[in-house]
């Protein structure tokens, strides 16, 4: 336990120092109207995925929720975190992820176990919405501070997390959109990637001599030749990025931006732990204490953070009306 008083306290818990310089990778289609980004974790997807002891289904789903936030947080100018959020009746009550103008990331789930056991008995590789059963899928970017959050809502639709992404745009963003997902155990640990591919709207950057039917089918063109990128090679720690997007588009002429680094990204603290007890009142924190400690779990990251009793002084009862 840390010597410094809990309220300075704004140290990170000893979880990995960990950043991916070039994780993701935006690219365009110079004078077609595509354009996109390509996600890869690396050791960054095994660092968090095993901050939990979960069923490697669930563990896959979350660093699919963690490639596919930070490719579309990438796209984004914005401050603060851009995050998902998927709550069901299913063995799967919650699945977070988010994503920090900075790239630092970060994600877990919540199941309730019995339903999970009870589901794998049935299907030893259950698809995404069995996991999550009936409930919404939400994007959210949330500027911090007293700004306004901004959150789109839908229900959840489809089989994978790529086709409930891809419903979500469809429905609430008006916005074409193809993404591919994966996540696998290997050798190496867990890897993640996504490729997202986006229609641009608007004659900005596409030749002008494409009419909405060539438009159209450059667009057709860009995801089928997307499509034939392998799980096997989005996950490739020894394909570098930039060779997989010539496999795939150089028929159509693909350029890079400049990449994008991810962190590990959890932002919790002792300090930003403590100022929530603080708004307890007494009785609360009492009931909180076991040991003479009061223990705060951060989900993200997995720590256990400890307050002793007599350090956290919390909120005094209103006095009582006189009668």
């Amino acid at each position: 336990m840390s010597d410094t008083p809990a309220f300075l306290d704004s140290g990170r818990p000893p979880v990995p120092d960990l950043v991916v310089p070039r994780a993701v990778l935006p690219f365009f289609l110079p004078r077609r109207p595509v354009r996109g980004r390509l996600v890869r974790l690396g050791t960054l997807a095994d660092a968090l995925l095993t901050r939990h002891n979960n069923h490697p289904a669930v563990t896959r789903l979350v660093g699919q929720a963690l490639a596919l936030v930070a490719g579309l947080s990438t796209a984004l100018k914005f401050r603060g975190s851009f995050s998902l959020q998927a709550k069901g009746d299913g063995p799967i009550s919650m699945l977070l992820a988010d994503c920090s103008d900075a790239g630092e990331l970060r994600g877990h789930a919540l199941v309730r176990s019995t339903r999970l056991d009870a589901l794998l008995a049935r299907d030893p590789q259950p698809s995404t919405a069995a996991l999550l059963g009936g409930g919404f899928l939400a994007f959210t970017v949330d500027p911090g501070g007293e700004q306004n959050r901004h959150q789109g809502i839908v229900a959840i639709e489809g089989d994978s997390l790529a086709a409930m992404a891809s419903h979500y745009f469809d429905t609430s963003e008006q916005l074409r959109c193809q993404v591919q997902l994966a996540c696998e155990h290997s050798a190496a640990g867990w890897r993640a990637a996504a490729l997202v591919l986006e229609k641009v709207a608007g004659a900005g950057g596409i030749d002008p001599a494409l009419n909405e039917a060539a438009q159209e089918e450059s667009w057709h063109t860009a995801t089928t030749l997307a499509a034939t990128a392998t799980e096997r090679e989005l996950l490739d720690d020894g394909l570098p990025a930039d060779r997989l997007l010539y496999r795939l588009f150089h028929t159509e002429g693909v350029a890079a931006d400049r990449a994008r680094a991810l962190s590990f990204g959890c932002r919790c603290s002792r300090a930003r732990l403590a100022s929530i007890l603080e708004g307890f009142p007494s009785d609360d924190l009492d009931h909180m204490t076991v040991n003479n400690d009061i223990v705060m779990t951060c989900e993200f990251c997995n720590y256990d953070f400890r307050f002793p009793r007599q350090n956290v002084h919390g909120q005094s009862a209103p006095p009582r009306p006189a009668e």
